[in-house]
């Protein structure tokens, strides 16, 4: 028990001088506003928590979360001069303990901080994810969505776990434009990783360590569960790099991987000022698995529990879906170049982004350089965070910004673009997939099926309070009731 006194004593004595030092470094400064107080990184819905302090300290002020001195953003308008306008001055991250911890030496795009090195494994990674939506990426998200929608129309009427059938869903389109075609063995392994790490590493007890590191030095069962799901993460993606490598035909790109690699070693050949390792290629593979499965899966339940408070909206979506099938010849298909002929399907999807973007204070930026942010000044190597979710609940911007209103979109004046994937630098790698998918996935949904809640039971459209990082949905069923025949029937039904 002495012992334990004296390391709170010294974790106590050790954050007061952390504090003067940093006020004395900043005392001549113009600071944003400071939040009093420690304890926010515990408060309940973070983001909105957030958004209510700007009421009164306007849309930028600082706060402490545990020894971190934090600068908020929380409008429109404050993110994008940070970002857009100031976009290489806050394009950096900081150098986290759990950014150590999943990116052992920081070559992750999502996590690495900014740098030439960077940038050219950003535009590897970028330009081969670009090629394989091109080429690859449309009849693979309807033949697989339509598979999923063939197996959960043989158990039509029970309760079904959507948000399952979505990760599977997205996991599998990642992993064959990411490995090529491979067995549901595979795909599976891939999921339960991609299951496991987030999990753990959104949990509060690895979130907090980035806030107050001394904390690491305590037994921590959740730090030992995410070491080894990183451990089993590397050793599924290095086996698929070496059958890769093995079977790999030159000038012939199979997927994501061939075409990684070969560009990789153009750029030793071409003695390029830049080269990147087999290990960029490695965490570009990391990066894909984990933005391009949980992010899209997330989106896609969000709607149908959108859908399934307001079936007014499906039903007019599905009125909008039969009107222009009615227009083709039979058996023709809706592709994603037809989306502005569904502008109901388009706005339904852009309100669903805005009111639960995926990552809604995004991931924490690094200012680069001293720099400023709307008059006040923002020290080099501050930690910025971007409230993309109170950004977009700004009621200076937005009308009735909590309600879930799709015609907002539809409006001849338009509405201000979607921050839900982010701006400037650090904008999503994966965007257009998401978006191709979203639209895709949604048409093909309700084309076959209506959503309908279990017994009555409407599920939550509060967040899930376990997810830190992720904007979840609470758990829940939903009812498919086929609107046809099969598939092939899409016409009006009901």
């Amino acid at each position: 028990m002495p012992l334990f006194g004296l390391l709170l004593l010294l974790l106590a004595l050790l954050t007061v001088f952390h504090l003067l030092w940093g006020y004395l470094k900043l005392w001549n400064l113009h600071l944003p506003p400071l939040v009093p107080g420690f304890l926010h990184l515990l408060k309940p819905n973070l983001p909105l928590y957030l958004l209510s302090l700007s009421e009164k300290l306007g849309p930028i002020y600082r706060l402490h979360l545990g020894f971190q001195d934090v600068v908020v953003l929380n409008s429109k308008r404050t993110i994008e001069e940070a970002m857009v306008r100031k976009l290489v001055d806050f394009a950096g991250r900081p150098h986290l303990p759990s950014y150590r911890w999943v990116s052992p030496h920081f070559d992750s795009i999502s996590v690495g901080d900014y740098s030439l090195l960077w940038k050219a494994h950003k535009k590897l990674t970028r330009s081969a994810l670009l090629r394989s939506v091109h080429d690859f990426a449309e009849p693979l998200v309807e033949q697989l969505t339509q598979n999923m929608c063939e197996r959960m129309r043989a158990q039509a009427g029970t309760p079904v776990n959507i948000e399952k059938e979505f990760s599977l869903l997205t996991c599998s389109i990642i992993c064959q434009l990411t490995f090529g075609d491979k067995e549901d063995t595979l795909v599976h392994a891939i999921y339960d990783n991609v299951q496991d790490l987030m999990n753990t590493w959104d949990h509060w007890s690895i979130q907090i360590l980035d806030f107050i590191p001394l904390l690491r030095f305590l037994p921590n069962p959740g730090l030992w569960r995410l070491k080894q799901a990183v451990k089993n993460r590397n050793n599924l993606v290095e086996k698929q790099l070496r059958q890769h490598k093995e079977t790999m035909v030159t000038g012939h790109c199979r997927n994501i991987i061939d075409y990684m690699l070969q560009e990789m070693e153009k750029l030793r050949v071409e003695k390029a000022p830049v080269q990147l390792s087999e290990g960029h290629v490695h965490m570009s593979v990391v990066d894909l698995f984990i933005g391009g499965t949980e992010t899209t899966s997330s989106t896609l339940t969000w709607t149908v529990v959108f859908l399934l408070h307001y079936p007014e909206i499906q039903q007019r979506l599905q009125e909008e879906l039969d009107l222009e099938l009615s227009s083709r010849a039979s058996g023709s298909r809706i592709a994603y170049r037809d989306r502005a002929r569904l502008p109901l399907l388009n706005a339904t999807i852009t309100e669903v982004l805005r009111l639960r973007p995926v990552v809604p204070l995004a991931l924490p930026h690094r200012a680069t350089r001293t720099s400023s942010i709307f008059g006040y000044d923002i020290p080099e190597d501050s930690i910025i965070i971007a409230n993309l979710q109170g950004a977009q609940l700004d009621e200076t911007v937005w009308e009735q910004p909590h309600e879930f209103q799709p015609d907002r979109f539809l409006e001849p004046k338009g509405s201000p673009n979607s921050l839900a994937f982010g701006c400037g630098m650090r904008l999503c790698l994966g965007e257009q997939l998401a978006r191709q998918e979203l639209f895709l996935v949604l048409v093909q949904l309700l084309q076959a099926f209506t959503l309908l809640p279990v017994e009555g039971a409407l599920p939550s459209k509060l967040p899930n309070t376990k997810c830190t990082v992720n904007l979840k949905a609470q758990p829940f069923q939903v009812r498919l009731q086929p609107r046809g025949a099969g598939l092939g029937n899409l016409t009006k039904s009901q």
